[in-house]
């Protein structure tokens, strides 16, 4: 073999690894993630064991479509790492995963058919390759479809991955006669030699199926037979491994014991066909190794090794949950910490997960804003200097979910999000900042709170009264922003911004009436301070929940013209909106304006 030869070898290689990930990554496309939601939502079933043959033939079946266990691995890694699904629940999902990787050698299979009519050339990847290329790229020049786009990208990635496996047949074919070739091959009957070889190119490459491809090329020359065969793919098996172990770096207990559990299942099934094959082949012999294979046969060893292991260690996966976690061990963090575990990098690529993991951490931050809330507002009248530390714990949580948010959103992989989840994006990145300062305005009332309680500042009735009234509306406006956030209700998302607007008017008239009682000796100068403060606070705390709630309003709606940075909610609700503010304003401007008793 010349260098020209491995040059061609190498460029065929590209082209089967190219094509193997074009065809899966436009499967993934065109199933507009719902790959991934399927595997967030299995496994679960009343009946024992039904849940694990869920997992395992969604594990199969997604792993066939993306073309890649290490893919379906690493994402079930990220899954589990996040908290989105149970250990338990992925194992099953681990072992379907090996059988699904099986599927890109039963195409290359199609190799084999012979050659005695038409009908059969045309079925030869040889044939139709150049057919499946050409179709892709005439849909990608014409089409204007997304879809039809996807599915030229699977067409071109077939045609490809064929294309590579020919020009490394081509390449194999002038070994058929040589001796040294035949010689090298001969060694790897030893099963030790053929289980390192196969591990380590299948590690190098990092895809079980371009290496089990490669074997299938090489049986081409008639060099390849079952001594052969048997080891390199145990090998093989074992090689793909690399990749899931690399996957689980920096991932915490759960998420490493779902890489180990993958790694179990190829060292059980390696030493299982190891002693009952070899068992066998030194006592009692088995002749049938001495012959050829050729794409076929391979096919099936590969999806045997594969399928065998799988039914064997399936009605033990709780069993395999348990020992992984005799090795590793079980994960210890604190609940803040697992909260945070929900952004985890692996779900970039799954785009519709990772935004609800960032819904479900924006879910925890509202939390605890709803929770300083009260806390703050409860010492303005009745001090208590040992919530601070409550205090402080969730405003740390809130700023620090403001940063990891931030930085998460914008780094998910917006190719092939759906509409929905296009405005999910934008109400998560636009609103994060708005509760963050809702937060910190909490913050400020404590600490009001504080220095009025240290210098033994009072309001007066009317002012007490008037402030009470503040405090009750803007706690109806977080209450309803809150609400429509929880429960897409569109009404309370409605009601939140005409709030904010009367909040801001009482803001006005209580100044006005402070600095009447002042001029009147009623309040003093340092009460006026603190008043001014607060009033202020719960406007800007009003002002961000009315924000938040027209991001959310623009999802709901589902309207790009919406301009929700300059517009308000009676855009879109028209005279529902001019209710809502009358309502309001009998409940809580009137009041403030006449000194009536709260309407609420």
């Amino acid at each position: 073999m010349d260098i020209l030869s491995l040059l061609q070898l190498f460029g065929g290689v590209g082209l089967f690894l190219f094509g193997m990930s074009l065809m899966g990554s436009s499967l993934e496309l065109l199933a507009g993630g719902s790959l991934q939601r399927i595997l967030e939502a299995l496994t679960t079933s009343k009946k024992k064991g039904v849940g694990e043959i869920k997992g395992w033939g969604l594990g199969t079946a997604v792993t066939a479509i993306i073309q890649s266990s290490a893919a379906t691995t690493i994402m079930l890694i990220g899954f589990v790492n996040a908290g989105i699904m149970k250990l338990g629940q992925a194992i099953p999902v681990v072992f379907g995963s090996n059988v699904g990787s099986t599927a890109t050698a039963q195409i290359l299979r199609l190799g084999d058919l012979g050659s005695g009519n038409l009908f059969l050339k045309l079925l030869k990847p040889s044939s139709f390759a150049p057919m499946l290329v050409g179709v892709g790229a005439f849909i990608i020049l014409f089409g204007k479809k997304k879809k039809l786009r996807d599915i030229a990208g699977i067409l071109i990635g077939l045609g490809i991955l064929f294309y590579g496996m020919t020009m490394m047949e081509q390449v194999f074919a002038p070994l058929k006669e040589s001796p040294t070739f035949q010689k090298i091959f001969l060694s790897f009957e030893n099963p030790l030699l053929g289980i390192g070889a196969g591990l380590l190119i299948t590690a190098i490459i990092q895809s079980s199926s371009a290496s089990v491809g490669i074997l299938q090329a090489l049986s081409a020359t008639g060099a390849v037979t079952y001594a052969t065969a048997i080891p390199i793919i145990i090998g093989q098996n074992l090689g793909k491994c690399m990749t899931i172990l690399l996957g689980a770096i920096g991932a915490n207990k759960k998420a490493r014991r779902v890489s180990l559990s993958y790694l179990l299942f190829n060292i059980f099934g390696a030493i299982f066909f190891f002693i009952v094959i070899y068992g066998l082949y030194y006592t009692v012999g088995l002749p049938f190794l001495r012959n050829t294979v050729n794409r076929g046969d391979i096919a099936n060893l590969h999806l045997g090794f594969n399928l065998i292991t799988s039914l064997v260690l399936l009605p033990f996966s709780n069993q395999m949950a348990n020992l992984t976690g005799k090795i590793i061990g079980k994960d210890l963090e604190d609940e803040e910490e697992k909260e945070f575990m929900k952004l985890d990098d692996r779900l970039l690529q799954t785009p519709p997960i990772a935004l609800e993991q960032c819904r479900s951490l924006m879910e925890q931050m509202i939390n605890r804003v709803e929770d300083n809330f009260g806390i703050s507002t409860d010492m303005v009248f009745n001090y208590d200097e040992s919530s601070f530390a409550r205090l402080d714990k969730n405003e740390h949580f809130a700023d620090r979910c403001e940063t990891e948010l931030t930085s998460y959103i914008i780094r998910i992989n917006r190719a092939g999000l759906s509409e929905d989840a296009k405005f999910m994006l934008s109400e998560i990145l636009n609103s994060i900042g708005d509760l963050e300062r809702i937060g910190d305005y909490c913050m400020n009332i404590a600490y009001i709170a504080k220095e009025m309680d240290e210098n033994k500042i009072s309001f007066s009735s009317k002012g007490t009264r008037e402030m009470k009234l503040m405090i009750e509306a803007t706690r109806e406006a977080l209450s309803s922003l809150f609400t429509s956030f929880r429960t897409r209700d569109r009404l309370m998302a409605i009601k939140t911004e005409p709030l904010s607007d009367i909040i801001e008017r009482m803001k006005d008239v209580m100044k006005d009436h402070h600095i009447q009682r002042l001029e009147e000796g009623i309040c003093d100068a340092s009460s006026g301070a603190a008043f001014f403060d607060l009033t202020n606070s719960f406007e800007r705390i009003s002002a961000h929940a009315g924000n938040v709630s027209l991001h959310i309003l623009k999802r709901m709606e589902a309207n790009r013209s919406f301009d929700e940075m300059h517009g308000n909610a009676q855009n879109i609700s028209g005279d529902e909106y001019i209710r809502i503010i009358d309502e309001y304003e009998n409940s809580y401007l009137l009041p403030v304006k006449t000194g009536m008793d709260m309407v609420v």
